[in-house]
């Protein structure tokens, strides 16, 4: 994508544009020419030049070490606590892995720890409102909160910490007597300013910068309407003229208005044995291909009316047509056969010979809004084809069929008359010769509306390389010893957040010292506990395929807290041991064992994220098969 970006050529994905820009520019910057294909893991480079762009995500990836030591050394106020988190991130084979590659996830968590740092050092200056600092930190945490926004959607958990964090903060104002509500408005303009305006403004300027650069047509056009494909060099669509008025012997193509619902297709393959009957598939496709061609003609006629000499006769709104697919001379068809996926609709096929079919072939075409014997403008008139023998509608269902469809999108023929864009189509492409055309200016669409349409369409809901036992084989896992010890954390701290508050509710005589590290614990390490909750808990309610490293963000929170949790621990053994002597021992000898446990375990592991050779672990033979602790454990 990065390459896309480079060569200027529009592509389509779930992700907001930030992170690829990013990449692009560094690739750009650093003499890469975009010409790589990107095939498979473990294709060389030869002469292409991608360290520009592994050093840019390598460079983010190693600032999340001082991110997290500086929020943490703000939270706690403890150097040792700091050195712990940042020992964490430094010896974690995860995090080396996962930022040594072209991948979005570096930036992504370059931008959320820049949002944390941001709001921890800005609560930091609330006694300093409106100071130089304080306007400072709280437009940096703007800035931060748009760039992980604009990497993917997941930034938007950090916006929701920082939104609640703001919250506190404001009630926490609101009941201050003494401040007035004048000043209390100066602090709630100040925010929206900095932590609403600001990040919203530069998230747009960032699509108004990616639609610009991506100018020229590519593999993402079929995802997007034709007005916004008549923006792009090369599409068939831009700087062409078009015949206005849809007529019979036009060849046509017909997109859905489900936002990526595809263009209607058909191709040479039947549906298997089981699948409804069995004639030729139609599909919903999101490319353009040759295979997306059809061409309109009477329902009762044979006539060829795209021969010059025939009289021109359009279509109109309430005609019966055929639709014939010009690849395959299948008339589009329905029965009451079941849908392949969608149950309760029908099946929609290709069928018949050299366009002779039977009545099952007859559809009635009809405009939204329109009048009878009005006629059809081609990109612009919403249709409906509304089955004559079955009185079902066409429509893209948005479902993936399987490997034997292609994993293209079902079609089917819905007997529910609710009308939904799935079952709306437009007409795009038009090839008549004996009609006149217009221009297609008049689709142009503003950028409000192109702004719209993308977010509508991102959001319609591992073994990194090496392939044998003579390339160095790269495992994404992370630091055993830390993601365990991180995992124990977050039970330990909740039970030390229990016992405190059970312990003071009951009046237990806490030293000065041990209610500081109480207060630091709770406040501290809480805002960290909310951070990784956040990042965690909204995955059990995605519907989609989660991997490894969609844990690495929350993971990063859970490291801040094990700093924070386990210095809190061994102070807290210390406090109540004397002299000061052995308190100070117990603590530096705890601390250094965690320490020493951290990298002796990184110095077992560190072939992972460096490069391993040879058979796999499995095999006895392996040099690292005494390190397959778990039988998940591919490496």
């Amino acid at each position: 994508m990065g390459s896309y970006y480079i060569n200027r050529t529009f592509f389509f994905d779930v992700h907001p544009p930030l992170g690829k820009m990013l990449i692009g520019l560094a690739g750009y910057l650093s003499g890469y020419d975009g010409t790589f294909p990107f095939q498979k893991p473990g294709d060389r480079y030869e002469q292409h030049n991608y360290m520009g762009m592994r050093g840019f995500c390598a460079f983010l990836g190693s600032c999340l070490v001082p991110f997290a030591y500086l929020t943490v050394l703000e939270l706690s106020k403890s150097l040792p606590a700091a050195l712990l988190t940042a020992f964490i991130l430094i010896f974690d084979t995860g995090c080396i892995t996962l930022s040594q590659y072209i991948l979005l996830d570096p930036i992504l968590m370059f931008f959320l720890m820049g949002a944390v740092l941001s709001m921890v050092k800005s609560n930091s200056c609330a006694d300093r409102p409106f100071s130089a600092s304080w306007w400072f930190w709280l437009s940096l945490t703007g800035v931060n909160l748009a760039g992980a926004t604009g990497v993917k959607f997941v930034g938007l958990f950090v916006v929701l910490l920082v939104g609640l964090n703001t919250i506190y903060d404001l009630w926490d104002l609101l009941g201050n007597l003494s401040l007035s509500l004048v000043m209390f408005g100066k602090h709630l303009l100040a925010r929206v300013l900095c932590l609403i305006l600001l990040p919203l403004a530069l998230y747009t300027a960032m699509f108004a910068v990616h639609f610009t650069v991506l100018n020229k047509s590519g593999p993402g056009d079929g995802f997007f309407s034709s007005a916004f494909q008549s923006q792009l060099i090369g599409n068939n669509l831009h700087n062409v003229s078009v015949p206005e008025h849809l007529a019979y012997g036009s060849v046509v193509t017909m997109k859905n208005l489900r936002m990526a619902g595809g263009y209607l297709h058909s191709h040479w393959h039947l549906y298997p044995e089981g699948i409804g009957a069995r004639q030729q598939q139609v599909t919903a496709y999101l490319h353009k291909d040759s295979n997306n061609l059809w061409i309109i003609k009477k329902h009762d006629s044979d006539t060829d009316l795209s021969v010059p000499s025939s009289p021109v006769e359009f279509v109109r709104h309430g005609d019966v047509i055929r639709l014939e697919h010009k690849e395959t001379s299948r008339n589009l068809h329905s029965h009451q056969h079941e849908a392949p996926l969608t149950r309760k609709h029908f099946q929609v096929t290709g069928y018949g010979i050299n366009g002779t079919g039977d009545s099952n072939d007859f559809w009635r075409i009809e405009v939204v809004g329109r009048k009878t014997g009005k006629l059809i403008k081609v990109l612009r008139s919403q249709v409906r084809l509304t089955h004559v023998a079955t009185g079902c509608i066409l429509g893209s269902s948005g479902k993936t069929l399987p490997k034997w469809g292609w994993e293209q999108v079902e079609v089917t023929c819905t007997p529910y008359l609710k009308e939904t864009p799935n079952s709306l189509w437009n007409f795009e492409d038009h090839i008549n010769p004996k009609l006149p055309n217009i221009s297609l200016d008049v689709l142009k669409p503003s950028f409000a509306e192109i702004l719209l349409e993308s977010h509508m369409v991102m959001i319609r809901g591992l073994r990194f390389s090496g392939v044998n036992e003579t390339d160095y084989r790269v495992y994404l896992l992370g630091n055993p010893v830390i993601w365990w010890l991180n995992l124990v954390t977050i039970g330990l701290y909740l039970l030390i957040t229990v016992s405190t508050a059970v312990a003071l509710k009951r009046g237990v005589q806490l030293t000065s010292e041990l209610k500081e590290l109480s207060r630091v614990v709770l406040r501290g390490g809480g805002q960290i506990t909310l951070g990784w909750l956040l990042h965690y808990l909204p995955f059990f309610m995605m519907g989609r395929v989660l991997y490894f490293h969609h844990y690495f963000p929350a993971m990063l929170f859970s490291s801040m807290l094990t700093g924070i949790t386990w210095d809190t621990l061994l102070k807290f053994c210390a406090a109540f041991l004397s002299p000061s002597t052995t308190a100070r021992k117990v603590y530096g000898g705890g601390f250094l064992a965690l320490v020493l446990l951290i990298m002796y375990s990184f110095y077992l592991f560190h072939p992972l994220s460096y490069g391993m050779i040879g058979p796999m672990a499995s095999d006895p033979s392996s040099p690292m098969a005494g390190l397959r602790w778990m039988d998940s454990w591919e490496f």
